[in-house]
């Protein structure tokens, strides 16, 4: 079951660092953050800023990066929810207050198995606005955060 925490709408490149400001303050620590969003949506940039290091590689070929107290993963290429436990996600989790998954959604099960019960579960659902010949400022997105809650 899940539940809509927040939303933003409209939001620029130049305003994801506020968002980004105002979703640190809308959820717990320690958390699981799965990143939903198509192609070239900006799941990797929204870590990039939230890190506010512009330096998050994109996990794509490593699968998880660790960064201080984010761990950031791609699940892309995973086919199976076996691939998942294969990664032995614990080891990458203690002591992180985030870990952020791309592509997460379809192992949510798994995910919530293998990261236990001290994680809270959100999913960050990026979503492209259609660009206008007006819009200057390039394509802009919504963004609505989801809590994910088990019982």
């Amino acid at each position: 079951m899940s539940s809509e925490v927040r939303s933003w709408k409209k939001v620029y490149l130049g305003d994801l660092e506020s968002l980004i400001s105002e979703f640190r303050d809308s959820f717990e620590k320690p958390s699981v953050v799965i990143l939903t969003g198509e192609v070239g949506a900006g799941k990797t940039s929204f870590v990039q800023t939230f890190l506010g290091t512009g330096k998050a590689l994109s996990p794509s070929y490593g699968i998880i990066h660790e960064m201080g107290k984010i761990a950031h993963a791609d699940f892309y290429r995973l086919k199976s929810p076996e691939e998942v436990i294969h990664l032995e996600l614990p080891l990458y989790l203690e002591g992180k207050e985030h870990f952020f998954v791309e592509w997460g959604i379809d192992f949510l099960s798994t995910l919530r198995r293998d990261v236990g019960d001290d994680f809270y579960f959100f999913e960050l659902i990026i979503e492209m606005n259609p660009a206008s010949a007006n819009d200057q400022l390039g394509p802009s997105r919504n963004y609505t955060l989801l809590k994910h809650n088990f019982i």
